[in-house]
C-alpha cells in the first residue's frame, strides 16, 4: 500500500465524522432495446402511457424511439434505488404489451440501421434539437453503434464529509471549489484504474455479426451459433473500438488536471470545426442532418468512461453550469448492463462501485497529461478484448505489470476502505449488505475468470452453442415474467400514471412557449460560452 493511502485511510475511520459518508448519493440510468416477441427491434411510437419523453423525471428514450432510459432520483439507500428501478421497469413492462426488454447490451440481429427509428420529443424547439443530435450522431457514426445499452452510475458524496475532509487535508480554498478539484483528482485514478471494473463488470464477450452490417475488423472472431461472433478473452465488446468511438476524439486533449482545464478542453472540441463533418453539411434537402459540423455537436458527444456533472438548468449547456456552480456529482459510464439483473445491475455492485470510487479519492492521484491519459486507454483497451487472458500485461508507469498482480494490490487497497463502510453503515454481520462480504466475492472473480459477468455469459453462449440474440431473448422472457409477476415496492401505479400525465402536460406548455424559430434557437443556445 502506498503511504499516503495509508494514512488517508487511517485518519479518515479514526475521525469523529467517519460516519458522515453514509451520506452517498446514488443513481442509475439504465439503456433497454424494446423488443418484439421475436427477438427483433420494435417499430412502435414511444407509449403515451409511459408520458412524454421530453419531461418525464423517470422514464425517457436516448438514441432511438426503442432504445427505453430508466432513470432513478439520487438517494443515499442502495436497497431505496435498486427498489425504484424494479418498480419503474415493472410498470414500463406492463404497458409494453408482447414486447420485451433486452437483458444485455449489444443488440441482437438488426437487419439495416434504417430499423433504427430515431427518437421522437414533439415539437418544442428543444425537442427538435434532441432529435437533429441523434440524426447528427447517426450521419457520423451510423446507428448500429446507438443500439449498444450501458447502464450509468452516479455518484455523490455528501456536503458534510467533503467540509470535514477539507479540514483534514488543510485545504483552505472555497468549499466548492475543494470538492470540484476533489472529484477530478478521483477521477484521474478512475482512469488509471478502469480496467479493473470492466474486467469484473464487462459482460459483453460476444456480439450478432449484423453489429458490422458488412464493415471489416481488425479483430480475429470466433464464431458460434449461427451468426454470433465472439473473442475468447474479451470482456466488453461495447467498450471496444467497434462500440462507443469517435475517431476523431483521439486527438481531443481533453485533461482532467482542473475544472478549468476540462472546460476548455470540451469546449475547444465543441467549437472545433471537422473536416469530415463539415462535409456531411448542416441540411440537404431542406432537411437538417446535424447541429454543426464541429468535432463534437455538444458536449453529450464526448464518448468518456466518466464525466463530472452539474444538474443543469433548462437551455443551460453542461460545460457554462460547470464553469458557474462546480462539480456536483461523477457519472461512471463503463458499464456494461448486467444480463444476470432483471434491472441491469445488482446491489452488489453498487457496493462495489462505492469501494473503487473511495479508493480513487483517497489514492494518491498526481496530474494526467494526455500522453498518460492514452496509457491509460491502451489498457483500457487490453482488458475490453483480452481481460480474461492469463499472463496479461498493463503498463504501469512506463513498466509492464501483470495485471493480475496490480489487481491484487488494488483489492488489498481496498480492504480498509470496505471496514470503514461496514462500521459507519454497520453492515459487517449482514452478508447481504457487508461491504467485506462484497469485496470478497469480487475478489474469486479475480482468481477466477469464470466467475466474472464475461466469463459467465461466454461460457452459457458456449455451453448451449447459442447465438448471443437467443440468448438475450430468453433472458428477456424471464424477466419480462418475473416483473409482470412481482409487486411494487418503493412507487405505486398511480405515482407513474400521474408522472405520464404530468410529463405530457409539460411538454405541451414548453411546445406552447416557444417565441423563436428553430434556427434562431439554436443560435441562441450555442451563444452561452463557459470560458
Amino acid at each position: 500500500m502506498s503511504q499516503l493511502f495509508t494514512s488517508r485511510i487511517a485518519a479518515v475511520r479514526a475521525a469523529p465524522w467517519h460516519q458522515n459518508i453514509v451520506g452517498i448519493r446514488r443513481g442509475i440510468e439504465r439503456e433497454t432495446l424494446r423488443l418484439k416477441p421475436d427477438g427483433t427491434l420494435s417499430q412502435q411510437d414511444h407509449p403515451l402511457a409511459l408520458g412524454s419523453a421530453l419531461t418525464h423525471p423517470l422514464i425517457t428514450t436516448d438514441f432511438s424511439e426503442a432504445l427505453l432510459e430508466f432513470i432513478t432520483p439520487a438517494t443515499n439507500s442502495i436497497e431505496t434505488t435498486i427498489a425504484q428501478l424494479t418498480d419503474i421497469h415493472r410498470f414500463a413492462m406492463r404497458q409494453l404489451g408482447e414486447e420485451r426488454l433486452g437483458a444485455g447490451s449489444m443488440p441482437g440481429y438488426i437487419a439495416h440501421q434504417d430499423e433504427i427509428r430515431l427518437a421522437y420529443y414533439g415539437e418544442s424547439n428543444v425537442g427538435k434539437m434532441k432529435t437533429l443530435y441523434r440524426q447528427g450522431l447517426k450521419n457520423r457514426y451510423g446507428s448500429m453503434m446507438q443500439a449498444i445499452s450501458g447502464v450509468h452510475f452516479n455518484f455523490s458524496i455528501p456536503e458534510s464529509f467533503w467540509a470535514n475532509y477539507q479540514q483534514l487535508l488543510g485545504d483552505s480554498q472555497p468549499l466548492q471549489d475543494f470538492i470540484s478539484a476533489q472529484y477530478l483528482h478521483l477521477i484521474r485514478n478512475y482512469k488509471r484504474y478502469v480496467w479493473l471494473i470492466v474486467y469484473l463488470f464487462g459482460a459483453s464477450p460476444a456480439m450478432c455479426q449484423s453489429f458490422l452490417q458488412g464493415r471489416q475488423s481488425k479483430y480475429n472472431f470466433q464464431t458460434l451459433g449461427r451468426g454470433t461472433l465472439y473473442l475468447p478473452y474479451a470482456t466488453s465488446l461495447r467498450m471496444s473500438d467497434l462500440g462507443y468511438t469517435n475517431s476523431a476524439q483521439s486527438s481531443l486533449a481533453i485533461t482532467y488536471n482542473s475544472l478549468p482545464d476540462y472546460i476548455r478542453g470540451l469546449h475547444q472540441a465543441i467549437t472545433t470545426s471537422s473536416p469530415e463533418y463539415d462535409a456531411i453539411g448542416l441540411e440537404k434537402d431542406g432537411q437538417y442532418q446535424q447541429l454543426n459540423g464541429n468535432i463534437l455537436q455538444i458536449e453529450n458527444e464526448f464518448y468518456s468512461t466518466i464525466r463530472p456533472k452539474r444538474t443543469i438548468k433548462s437551455g443551460e449547456r453542461p460545460t457554462c453550469a460547470l464553469a458557474k456552480r462546480g462539480v456536483e456529482y461523477i457519472e461512471v459510464r463503463a458499464l456494461d448492463v448486467n444480463p444476470f439483473s432483471a434491472v441491469g445491475i445488482t446491489a452488489t455492485q453498487m457496493r462495489f462501485l462505492d469501494l473503487f470510487l473511495l479508493y480513487c479519492l483517497l489514492e494518491d492521484s498526481p496530474e494526467l497529461s494526455a500522453e498518460a491519459q492514452a496509457v491509460t486507454e491502451q489498457n483500457l483497451k487490453k482488458v475490453v478484448t483480452d481481460g480474461r487472458r492469463l499472463n496479461l500485461e498493463l503498463d504501469q508507469d512506463g513498466q509492464p505489470r501483470l495485471m493480475q498482480d496490480w489487481a491484487e494490490e488494488i483489492f488489498a487497497e481496498l480492504s480498509p476502505i470496505a471496514a470503514w463502510l461496514d462500521e459507519a453503515y454497520q453492515t459487517a454481520d449482514d452478508e447481504e449488505r457487508s461491504y467485506q462480504a462484497v469485496l470478497k466475492q469480487h475478489y474469486l472473480a479475480l482468481l477466477d475468470p469464470t466467475r466474472t459477468l464475461s466469463g459467465k455469459m461466454l461460457g452459457l453462449l458456449q455451453a448451449n452453442q447459442q447465438d448471443c440474440g437467443a440468448v438475450d431473448l430468453q433472458l428477456a422472457d424471464l424477466y419480462r415474467q418475473q416483473l409482470l409477476a412481482g409487486d411494487y415496492q418503493y412507487y405505486q401505479p398511480e405515482d407513474f400514471s400521474r408522472m405520464a400525465a404530468e410529463s405530457l402536460a409539460e411538454q405541451q406548455q414548453i411546445e406552447a412557449a416557444d417565441t423563436v424559430g428553430f434556427s434562431e434557437y439554436l443560435k441562441q443556445y450555442f451563444a452561452e460560452k463557459p470560458c
